[in-house]
Parts: structure tokens; C-alpha cells; sequence
């Protein structure tokens, strides 16, 4: 029953694809679901994706690669604008429900899922995640190497409307330096405790011994970003070391273990997953992806 589905690619919404999967079948999942909350309702393809790329290429906005918003990011903070803003969370939150309801019952008990968030809607995902029946366990700090201040320089602000003495207010924006990404981490309900868990299901802990000797923290920093090759054309691509790391300290190496991302994007987890001698399941629904992901795989350092 489980052929057909191992070391498979599928296009579609992962709610569809997921409710094709056994129960109980899968020891990890490690996945980047899309962060813009703005998305919902919309059709979220590549052409989607890329027209909203345009839309800031000759803007002041510092960061290029990713899709500018449908209106939440900046405009007059009414309360018109903070209930748009509550109600696409929300909408986000039930997306969100929607497929972890199904990921619950396709998760082996003791399965470790992983969900790269934003710092500022990770919370709305474990919420959801806790909601569907999984047990929080953790928030992985995902320390990159740079971060662009996207706020308002207030100094500068008052300055070009002429205002006196902008000085004043030297030093002072709207946000701090983003240089980290959340990883939210649930558990699916363990069989009684941890022992039972593992030697029926071959799930439950994490490997935290680093390669030094020491007990691995869980904040990852220093992981090297890789040059992204030319047909990859997704806007965000996660490093390949930061991903085989993840699936080093949280996908079991027991026989039977299956790594699934349900969001696979460029199919980054699913290298990651197969570098490491793991099978792995992928469900990206743009379509074009499919062949990125693909020529990833073949090009996999097997080792």
C-alpha cells in the first residue's frame, strides 16, 4: 500500500494529496509553507509570485526577491487596516488547521514536525498545528547570516517633510533587524512515553549530540548559503545545509522512516532527506516546480 507514494513527487494542494496517504506512515515532516498570509484567497502560482516581484523592482523596497503584499505592509494604520490585518491571520490560522488536521493522522505517534514560519505569525501556527492534535515542543532559532532593517528611519521620515530638527529622533524606526527565521516544532502524541514510542514506531527523540561532542542547541546559525542554480527560479530557496541539518537532529535513521514535506517548493527537505539515505515524500502545487525539484533530486550527493 505504501509503493506508490515513496520517494514520490505529487502536484496538487497538500490537502487533497494527504488525505490519499496512509494513517500512521510518516516519521518526520519538515516543511516552508508559504509565510504572507496575504495569500489566502488569492491563486498563489509562479505567475502569481513573479507579478508581484515586478511590482517592487523599481521601488525603494530593500528586498527584491520576495512577493510584495496585497496591501497589509504599509497604508494608513486605521482600524480598517488592523481589521484586514486581524482577519488574513485568521484566515491563515484555518489554512493552516485545515492541512495539520490531515497531517495528524498521516504522522506515526512520537512524528517530529518542523514549520518554517515569519517571527511574526509562528504563533498563529503552532496554535493551529496544537489545534489539530499535536503537542508543541519547541521554537528552532534559524540564525542567518544578514538582515535588512525594513521599517520607517523616522529621522529621515521627518527630515524630507521639513521638518525641525529630525535629529531628535536619530536612532529611531518602526522594526529591529530581521536575521532570523522561527521553526515552529510540534509532536504528534507519543504511545504512553518515550521508549514505547520508539520501539514500536521507531519516532519520538531528537539527536543532539554535535559533531564537537557538545549537546546542539537549538538555535542554528552559521549555515552557509549555497549558490542557487540558474533554473531554480523559487524566490526562496532555504540553504541545503541548513535543511540536512534539521533532518540530521529530527528525522529518525529506523527502518521504515519517511520524511514528507508538503510544501516542497524546489524540493530543498527533499535533498536534503535523500542525501541522507531517508525516503521522502513531496507535494509542491505549482507545477512548474516539479521540474526543478526533480533535476535536484538526480543531482543529489549520494554518498
Amino acid at each position: 500500500m505504501s509503493e506508490p507514494f515513496i520517494n514520490k513527487i505529487f502536484n496538487g494542494d497538500c490537502r487533497d494529496i494527504l488525505a490519499e496517504l496512509p494513517e500512521n506512515f510518516i516519521s518526520a515532516c519538515i516543511t516552508d509553507p508559504p509565510y504572507n498570509y496575504e495569500f489566502i484567497g488569492h491563486k498563489w502560482d509562479n505567475a502569481e509570485i513573479n507579478r508581484r516581484k515586478d511590482r517592487i523592482q523599481e521601488s525603494k523596497t530593500l528586498v527584491k526577491h520576495i512577493p510584495y503584499g496585497s496591501g497589509l505592509a504599509g497604508g494608513i494604520r486605521n482600524k480598517r487596516w488592523y481589521q484586514r490585518n486581524r482577519d488574513n491571520i485568521l484566515d491563515y490560522g484555518n489554512w493552516c488547521y485545515e492541512w495539520a488536521n490531515e497531517l495528524l493522522r498521516v504522522c506515526k505517534p512520537g512524528a517530529t514536525v518542523l514549520v518554517f514560519n515569519s517571527t511574526r505569525t509562528v504563533a498563529h501556527v503552532q496554535v493551529a498545528l496544537e489545534k489539530a492534535g499535536f503537542y508543541a515542543r519547541d521554537i528552532v532559532v534559524y540564525r542567518r547570516s544578514s538582515g535588512i532593517p525594513k521599517g520607517i528611519n523616522m529621522q529621515k521620515k521627518l527630515k524630507q517633510k521639513g521638518f525641525d530638527h529630525p535629529e531628535q529622533v536619530e536612532g529611531w524606526h518602526s522594526c529591529l533587524r530581521n536575521e532570523w527565521e522561527a521553526v515552529c516544532v510540534v509532536q504528534k502524541p507519543l504511545q504512553n512515553n518515550y521508549t514505547e514510542t520508539l520501539l514500536h514506531y521507531g519516532t519520538g527523540l531528537f539527536y543532539t549530540k554535535r559533531d564537537d561532542g557538545g549537546f546542539q542547541s537549538n538555535i542554528l546559525e552559521d549555515i552557509k548559503r549555497e549558490k542557487v542554480a540558474e533554473y531554480n527560479v523559487h524566490c526562496t530557496v532555504k540553504p541545503l545545509d541548513l535543511m540536512k541539518k534539521l533532518v540530521h537532529i529530527f528525522v529518525p535513521r529506523t527502518k521504515g522512516s519517511i520524511v514528507l514535506d508538503p510544501f516542497a517548493g524546489s524540493g530543498t527537505t527533499l535533498v536534503a532527506a535523500k542525501e541522507a539515505g531517508l525516503d521522502f515524500i513531496g507535494i509542491e502545487i505549482e507545477a512548474s516546480y516539479l521540474e526543478i525539484i526533480e533535476k535536484r533530486l538526480r543531482d543529489a550527493n549520494i554518498s
